[in-house]
């Protein structure tokens, strides 16, 4: 795939935290591009790299060396303010927890950023978002009236209302039931299947990953494989692999199911 085709790239990244005998080094020489219109997952084993290249290509940290290009910017070694700037009108976030207001409705939640950067609500794009994330008849609601499915698909919906280039989601399922994340993984699918977004999403679970398009694989900070339209018994057999060639990490690291983990 070429940077045309790409809503965000990373060349040569490289992230390495402390210094001398101590240093480590989470991603080594990384290159990779995230299609327009795809979700993709990156999966790997504990301490494998995922998580640090989501937030060098969030622009939440930055790399020790090598380009981060979001939308055709290059943010590497842009400036903090410009970063915020940048992440405010071009990036969106999904984390582990919710980051609900308990004191707003989930309408609220969901166009807070906008109220808070003073931009026009586009009501035309609200009505689509909130079509999608399925959730019209409780848009009215508190966070403590939603189950947690509910207020992930809110958090979600929050990320995709400023219409971003693109939105990174961190283990979105880590604190659901097999239910409830098998309702936000769906939602996350449809925001670019009907909606046209981009999605980047770290996530240990196979069942997550199934629902990508495409799987990126980590293993001591170089991508190590991936798999297009990938089944989930294809993820854990190439999970396995890469676990078990990378020195100190194996299989036991995976989680096979949200509801494993979650139980």
């Amino acid at each position: 795939m070429g940077d045309l085709e790409a809503r965000a790239s990373a060349r040569d990244l490289v992230k390495v935290y402390g210094s001398g005998p101590t240093a480590v080094r989470a991603l080594d020489g990384v290159d990779v591009d995230f299609a327009r219109g795809g979700l993709t997952a990156i999966m790997g084993p504990s301490g494998s790299g995922k998580s640090t290249l989501m937030h060098c290509m969030a622009g939440l940290d930055s790399p020790t060396s090598g380009t981060v290009v979001v939308d055709g910017v290059d943010i590497s070694r842009m400036s903090q303010r410009r970063l915020t700037a940048l992440r405010r009108t071009h990036i969106g976030f999904v984390f582990q927890s919710y980051n609900l207001v308990p004191t707003l409705t989930a309408a609220e939640n969901i166009t807070l950023p906008l109220d808070i950067s003073r931009t026009r609500v586009d009501r035309a794009w609200y009505d689509e978002v909130t079509a999608a994330v399925g959730l019209r008849d409780r848009l009215h609601h508190r966070p403590s009236e939603l189950s947690g499915g509910q207020q992930q698909r809110v958090a979600c919906a929050r990320a995709l209302v400023s219409r971003p280039s693109i939105v990174f989601a961190d283990e979105p399922t880590g604190n659901l039931d097999s239910r409830s994340a098998g309702e936000v993984l769906a939602f996350l699918r449809r925001s670019v299947d009907e909606l046209g977004q981009t999605v980047v999403m770290v996530t240990h679970d196979p069942r997550a990953a199934s629902y990508a398009h495409r799987v990126v694989f980590l293993a001591d900070g170089r991508i190590v494989g991936e798999l297009r339209d990938p089944t989930q018994q294809e993820i854990l057999e190439t999970l396995a692999g890469s676990a078990g060639g990378a020195a100190g990490d194996g299989p036991a690291d995976v989680d096979v199911d949200v509801a494993e983990r979650t139980a």
